[in-house]
């Protein structure tokens, strides 16, 4: 899939929004991605995952043992990635606001995984979900994400492969431009309280 074609995907599922839109980074932005909306179609989740799985190097693909995710956004993307490469997919969960696995999940000492997200902005929940995993035992050695907003800024420590880079404008509450301080924000996320 070239860039129009998954741009296309998130159109047809109505996924690309405009508005006023508060991130989970805090930050402010005119446009938003609703992975959630993209990934409801199975068939279309599954295409996305195989073009982002193809998109990995292939000395990392070789290596990756497990796929990792943080809920919520992570969970689908995970598990098709998971599909796509033909390895187990699990998740992070934060039920006291630090991730961790729960549910039975567990890494073997040493375990190579693949984190899989579906956006990135900033990069700060990746940097936690990798120190999660790093504190279970696992070796994250690399990182795959749907969409990176971050401008190319991110910095993980890992290999970062994303199947979509979108440099949309993001804001500190504090300086929006006028035509977005006109806009009610809202929060779309999964963190949205």
């Amino acid at each position: 899939m070239n860039e129009d074609d998954i741009l296309s995907e998130f159109r047809a599922a109505q996924a690309l929004l405009e508005g006023h839109f508060i991130l989970s980074s805090g930050k402010r932005s005119a446009r938003y991605l609703q992975c959630a909306r993209v990934l409801m179609d199975p068939l279309r989740a599954s295409r996305l995952a195989s073009s982002l799985a193809a998109r990995l190097p292939r000395e990392i693909r070789g290596e990756i043992e497990v796929v990792v995710s943080p809920a919520m956004g992570g969970v689908i993307i995970g598990h098709e990635m998971g599909r796509a490469l033909g390895l187990e997919a699990m998740f992070l969960e934060r039920p006291e606001g630090t991730f961790e696995l729960r549910r039975g999940f567990s890494l073997e000492q040493g375990q190579k995984v693949l984190m899989v997200e579906d956006v990135v902005t900033t990069g700060l929940s990746s940097r936690e979900a990798i120190k999660a995993v790093e504190k279970a035992g696992g070796t994250v050695i690399a990182e795959a994400a749907l969409v990176d907003r971050s401008g190319g800024a991110i910095e993980l420590g890992v290999p970062f492969v994303p199947l979509l880079s979108l440099d949309f404008p993001v804001y500190d509450p504090d300086d929006l431009p006028e035509e977005l301080a006109a806009i009610p924000a809202i929060k779309p996320g999964s963190r949205a309280s």
